[in-house]
């Protein structure tokens, strides 16, 4: 706390927990409650209830905190505290607060479990005190009331990290006052008194939103976030035996930042997509699911098609590449694409792909193109990046296999502004017999259409040799 403090000219005679003596005179003795608990606030809650013990004033300066932070990992006199223990000290805590509100309280239970009903029991205590920020980690199930959650209006910062069912009793949800929300395991359900299978969360201050592993057990959601900057979603394995197809519409005029994760079980549909600036598709497919397979290229291609107008754009796709060679056909024209990042990708698709970004400044291949006729890149036109604006290709994972010599071969002899090609061999090849000095002769042999282009050689560390 000492630090804090600015002192000009003084000479301090004395520092002590809980006293700050300069020139005698008390300065933390002079300060109101309410600024001393706010200070507290800072420190975990069993550091600031422990400030109770420096005189008589400091025994109720703790319940002027402004935040509380339980956290049952952290060591207390230099020992873990036992599950019992730290129930107790929670309760005790929370019981002379009174009917104090909070502006922030973190709750992190990374070390035992805890009856449902327990943990259900504190939340609830601190939605009813006008929590501003409210921060929740645990690994297993909790009981939560959707009410108690979304009734909440003075919530301005939500995260919510635990296995957790939200039953909605109602259609439209708002909180009027949250500006950043991160879901984690979530599983959000109709009332079973509801015929309703729609649902519509309002948010007109939301900044940021984030939604990884959780469930939407509806057929339509609607998110309204006029002012939502940055989306990320991400659907892992389903928390439950249900599987159905969900429509998530997201209306969201100013939103510049676009991840998503997952096996496009669930349709994400934009309002307007054009405000997007960047943009992450990371597809990962079940092999299990072969019913889905032949669906994939039209899922891949009805989100890709959104997002015509990003200036940077990743994708990377597990288990899928050869299926999804279809997806990157008749797409619209990325036309202020300059950045394009892509795992692994099939050497037709890559074609479809460059053919469609026209603005394209940067190519990166973090694992090379699968096997394709090399006589695809002989009968095949030339890119429009190619003769304007490619600079940069990065080929990682190169394999030296005859259609990746024939890819560098065919970027090297067109791309008439290219600056600079790095190739960064895969991991196996310090193990093989193949003579990479001849490789690189080789390579270094093709023509270059453009005169200062420089090609560099990288290990799997990236490395330069």
């Amino acid at each position: 706390m000492a630090s804090g403090l600015l002192i000009h000219n003084t000479t301090i005679d004395k520092l002590s927990l809980g006293k700050i003596v300069v020139d005698n005179r008390d300065l933390l003795s002079n300060l109101h409650d309410n600024i001393l608990g706010h200070i507290l606030s800072f420190l975990p809650a069993t550091e600031a209830v422990r400030t109770s013990v420096l005189s008589k004033r400091w025994i109720r300066v703790w319940r002027s905190i402004t935040g509380l932070q339980f956290d049952d990992s952290m060591l207390y006199s230099g020992k873990r505290t036992p599950k019992e223990h730290f129930i107790n000290y929670v309760n005790n805590t929370l019981s002379h607060l009174g009917d104090s509100s909070f502006l922030n309280f973190s709750l992190s239970l990374l070390r035992y479990l805890y009856d449902p009903s327990q943990i259900s029991a504190w939340i609830y205590f601190i939605l009813g005190r006008g929590v501003r920020n409210l921060r929740v980690h645990y690994a297993d199930k909790v009981l939560l009331s959707s009410c108690s959650l979304f009734n909440c209006s003075s919530l301005e910062h939500l995260v919510l990290q635990m296995r957790c069912t939200l039953s909605v009793t109602s259609s439209s949800v708002c909180l009027p006052n949250l500006q950043y929300l991160s879901f984690s395991g979530i599983r959000l359900v109709s009332d079973s008194s509801s015929d309703s299978k729609d649902l519509t969360l309002s948010f007109p201050v939301l900044k940021v939103f984030e939604a990884r592993g959780c469930e939407w057990s509806m057929q339509n959601v609607s998110i309204q976030v006029p002012q939502l900057q940055t989306f990320s979603i991400a659907f892992w394995s389903s928390l439950s035996n249900e599987s159905s197809r969900c429509s998530i519409n997201i209306y969201a005029p100013n939103l510049t930042d676009f991840s998503y994760e997952g096996d496009l079980e669930h349709e994400i549909i934009l309002s307007n997509p054009s405000s997007i600036h960047k943009a992450s598709v990371v597809i990962v497919f079940d092999e299990d699911r072969n019913d889905g397979m032949r669906e994939i290229d039209a899922w891949t291609h009805m989100l890709l098609r959104q997002f015509h107008k990003v200036e940077n754009l990743k994708l990377w796709f597990y288990k899928v590449p050869m299926h999804a060679k279809d997806a990157f056909a008749d797409l619209r024209a990325f036309g202020r694409l300059n950045y394009l990042q892509i795992n692994e990708v099939a050497g037709e698709a890559l074609l479809n792909l460059l053919h469609n970004s026209p603005m394209l400044k940067t190519l990166v291949l973090l694992h090379g193109v699968f096997k394709f006729n090399k006589d695809l890149l002989t009968s095949a036109s030339v890119p429009r990046c190619f003769h304007s604006c490619l600079k940069v290709f990065q080929f990682g994972g190169f394999n030296v296999h005859e259609h990746e010599l024939s890819l560098a071969k065919f970027v090297m002899g067109n791309a008439a502004k290219l600056e600079r090609m790095t190739i960064t061999t895969a991991f196996w090849l310090k193990y093989s017999n193949i003579n990479m000095e001849e490789v690189k002769e080789q390579l270094l042999s093709f023509p270059k259409c453009s005169t200062y282009a420089s090609l560099e050689f990288a290990d799997v560390n990236g490395l330069l040799r």
